[in-house]
């Protein structure tokens, strides 16, 4: 999430070998970041992902990066990577990366939250039963929103889960966590970092990455719609998309972000 950097993830580097550890992470966590960087990374012709070297407990261990500015050609081709990236696509909505099983976790290492994983036939209701209501639930229980509240958000979920949002497309190998401090520059090109790999819907990480700002977002953009083209009326779904990591971001850190929230939930109840 888009948090800056947190006093008990530990990151370090040394030589060719850049070094996340914590030890307060749950049990499993790093190897759930490393299997989703390894499904991303088997994308054919995907956007390039961070090489994991070695995994454990309390540790993730991945090649260093060399920092560079992005340029338009950089941006232009992450847009096209990503959309391979969603093309190589996942085995159902929320199902998780190859190797991993169980739930995943979305947020800062300083306080995690829980990441629904239970695959499903529609993105629809995916999005509201996995995404939408458990982060409502969670802002209610930490006082974040009144429980009169809810109903806009519940009424966006309702009609999600009746598939009136579904656009037929089939599930997308998405990074999940796709806010531009995810995308490291490199001489190279760009490099996705610290994922939520899952199975959703493609606009998904699109949204996502607009929300927070991206350099070159028409580039990347661009790209992906030479790759990928999306139906017309994407744009008008973007906001809904932005709702479940800005309700996430209401729980975690307050500020704006509930207003925010329930602005972009009443456009689409």
């Amino acid at each position: 999430m888009s948090t800056g950097r947190v006093p008990d993830e530990h990151r370090t580097s040394s030589g060719e070998v850049f070094r996340k550890g914590s030890a307060t992470a749950p049990t499993g966590y790093f190897r759930w970041e490393a299997a989703g960087l390894a499904w991303l990374r088997d994308a054919p012709g995907g956007a390039p992902v961070a090489e994991v070297l070695d995994a454990g407990e309390d540790h993730l261990n991945l090649r260093r990066l060399v920092f560079a500015n992005p340029d338009p050609a950089s941006a232009e081709a992450l847009g096209a990577g990503l959309a391979r990236t969603h093309d190589a696509g996942a085995p159902a909505f929320g199902s998780p990366p190859a190797g991993w099983e169980g739930d995943g976790y979305l947020g800062p290492v300083s306080e995690l939250l829980p990441l629904a994983l239970r695959p499903v036939g529609s993105w629809g209701e995916f999005y509201a039963a996995q995404r939408i209501l458990p982060a409502v639930a969670m802002a209610v229980d930490r006082g974040v929103y009144r429980r009169s509240d809810t109903a806009v958000f519940e009424a966006v979920a309702r009609r999600c889960a009746g598939g009136e949002f579904d656009d037929g497309s089939t599930p997308a190998r998405l990074h999940g966590d796709l806010w531009s401090g995810n995308v490291l520059w490199t001489p190279a090109g760009a490099v996705l970092i610290d994922p939520a790999a899952h199975g959703g819907h493609r606009e998904t990480d699109l949204a996502m990455l607009a929300l927070f700002g991206c350099p070159h977002w028409d580039f990347v953009i661009g790209g992906y719609l030479e790759q990928h083209r999306l139906d017309s009326e994407w744009p008008l779904r973007v906001g809904l998309h932005q709702l479940h990591p800005l309700l996430v971001h209401a729980v975690l850190f307050g500020g704006d972000y509930p207003k925010r929230a329930l602005e972009v939930a009443r456009r689409y109840r």
